[in-house]
């Protein structure tokens, strides 16, 4: 089972495209409070949301290629890394944010600053949707996902991404790291036209962990809305090889 897993702030419905490219069954799991509830005691660490995609992996049946995107990847990281026997292989994209000397974006640095962040939500929230997409269609997003992340944006979501990225500091390699190679296959994606990428870190990252590393070119950071043929192109190529 090809399982996906998306990112920061998003749900879903980013994986539409590229799951109706590939072949085989797959599944697109939604973090929780992204697109759907929070529950009650729930957290939003980056620690709490790997201890729900590892209890989600475990309803699954059979081997699972793991699939993640933005803190998607962030979560396959650490799983791929801790819990690497509940996978057959992992891909995953922005490596950089996994490397010891990662220093977080400049949204990143404002979700984390108290009050801050909170204002940053309220604004966000208070904006029509149509408003909202135009940052992502600056960023290359297709007007009408770009819409679509825009829509799903709540003050559910806005305080899960907050408790995220505050649990993250001053980067997922202080808590998670050192990384060592992993036991099941990996690869890294690493989109040319990511402004939050970084080819260098990545690869060094890459390396770290055993995995290959694969351009995605002329793409930028929400590939799977811009280049999804590409990318699935990419991904069986690499399931391919495992077998």
């Amino acid at each position: 089972m090809i399982v996906f897993v998306h990112g920061v702030p998003e749900t879903s419905a980013i994986w539409t495209k590229v799951r109706s490219a590939i072949d085989g069954k797959s599944v697109a799991l939604s973090l929780p409070g992204f697109g759907c509830s929070r529950t009650d005691g729930f957290g939003a660490t980056k620690d709490d949301y790997v201890g729900w995609l590892l209890a989600e992996l475990d309803r699954i049946e059979g081997p699972i290629d793991l699939v993640g995107h933005d803190w998607g990847a962030g979560l396959t990281y650490r799983v791929a890394t801790a819990h690497g026997d509940r996978l057959r292989s992992w891909a995953a994209d922005i490596a950089n944010i996994a490397h010891p000397d990662y220093e977080w974006h400049d949204f990143a640095k404002v979700w984390q600053t108290p009050g801050e962040g909170e204002a940053f939500v309220e604004n966000q929230n208070a904006a029509d949707p149509e408003e909202r997409a135009q940052l992502f269609e600056a960023m290359g997003v297709p007007p009408d996902d770009a819409l679509e992340m825009a829509s799903a944006s709540d003050p559910t979501m806005g305080s899960c991404i907050l408790a995220l990225y505050r649990s993250a500091t001053p980067n997922p390699h202080h808590d998670w790291g050192p990384w060592t190679p992993t036991t099941a296959p990996g690869l890294v994606l690493h989109p040319t036209d990511d402004p939050f990428g970084d080819e260098t870190l990545a690869a060094e990252v890459a390396e770290a962990l055993g995995a290959r590393f694969e351009r995605i070119d002329g793409a930028g950071h929400f590939w799977p809305y811009q280049a999804p043929d590409k990318a699935a192109s990419i991904l069986q190529s690499f399931w391919a090889s495992l077998a």
